[in-house]
């Protein structure tokens, strides 16, 4: 029997920045603090680990470890980025997240068109994030003036090293000048709530558990929150595709992410639709509703710096008023985001 599908998306996380950013530091962080998710991760273009979340932090670096609990780090050159990736997403895996850590010299966008040419079924671009050393950060732009460059491609970037700075609100600033759209979010020590990045829970524990409102009662001594916003909206009225489209199409600076599932009503009746969006990557996933379970839309936002009320406001705007008229073109804007989807939904 194939492993080729599991029927569940696993995004792909490319972690990028220069040497010393703290790229490694952040990613045991997300490791340590994954809450139960299983982590896949290929190192410095070089090595596929695929082990439990603890277990990883004291093994990065190593060409071949054997662990406990049977997983393995290989050595391999980075053009066979492919065929980890393939290895990690076989169902008997049960990874939830994979998270690629470039080395620090490497060119970004070659990782992230890697992942985005992935024919796998069950693989879908987490976003680039980039991590800049904010006490280095001019001196790294002199030496290496292409991380302007990457700072533009990334759908997230963290500013580390935040307590090394005495100047941090000119820092913050001058990266945010930098890129394009993206969320910008200070850390130190590179923690950065997990929940940022992905669902910091096993894949069978997922449906239904949209919200952040749990997140709220975790130990938040560190306060990793503070630095990005929430939204969670839910409707018992379908909506209208047209009018999300709109509001997808024109998503705010510094919102990084929108994940849950979509109730278009009367344009399909039959499916619920599962969105993904980071950055300006936008995917929809149909998928029948679940047997006997309430038909809800359900979403949650995350980004920095954004205001959370008027998204509110601007997502219950697209419900619809009423019984809508679902006729062959409503879903149009929707199916050019699903992938292998027909240009004419009726055909």
């Amino acid at each position: 029997m194939s492993e080729r599908s599991s029927g569940r998306q696993i995004p792909v996380v490319v972690l990028a920045g220069f040497l010393g950013s703290g790229k490694t530091t952040l990613l045991n962080h997300l490791l340590h603090r994954s809450g139960g998710s299983r982590i896949g991760a290929v190192v410095n273009d070089f090595g596929a680990i695929e082990i439990d979340a603890m277990a990883v932090a004291g093994a990065l670096g190593d060409s071949t470890v054997s662990l406990g609990n049977g997983c393995l780090c290989c050595a391999v050159d980075g053009s066979e980025l492919d065929v980890y990736l393939e290895r990690l997403a076989r169902p008997s895996a049960g990874i939830d997240v994979i998270v690629i850590e470039a080395s620090g010299l490497a060119e970004p966008q070659e990782l992230v068109r890697m992942v985005l040419a992935s024919e796998h079924p069950d693989l879908v671009y987490g976003g680039l994030v980039e991590v800049v050393d904010a006490a280095e950060f001019d001196d790294t732009r002199a030496r290496h003036p292409e991380i302007d460059r990457h700072l533009a491609l990334a759908d997230l970037v963290v500013v580390n090293k935040m307590d090394r700075v005495t100047d941090a609100s000119r820092v913050l600033t001058l990266v945010r000048s930098l890129v394009d759209r993206a969320a910008v979010v200070p850390a130190t020590h590179g923690r950065v709530d997990p929940e940022f990045l992905f669902d910091c829970r096993p894949s069978e524990e997922r449906v239904g558990q949209l919200s952040f409102d749990d997140l709220h009662h975790a130990d938040h001594s560190e306060h990793l929150h503070a630095a990005y916003d929430s939204v969670s909206f839910v409707s018992e009225r379908p909506l209208d595709p047209r009018r999300l489209i709109r509001f997808l199409d024109s998503r705010p600076e510094g919102l990084y992410r929108i994940k849950g599932y979509v109730d278009f009503g009367p344009y399909d009746v039959g499916n619920r639709y599962a969105v993904h969006a980071v950055g300006p990557f936008l995917r929809f996933y149909p998928e029948p509703w679940p047997a006997g379970g309430e038909r809800l839309t359900q979403l949650v936002l995350i980004g920095s710096g954004i205001d959370a009320t008027a998204l509110g406001e601007e997502l219950e705007a697209c419900a619809s008023d009423g019984a809508p008229h679902a006729d062959d073109h409503g879903m149009w804007g929707v199916l050019r985001y699903v992938q292998g989807a027909a240009e004419d939904p009726a055909a």
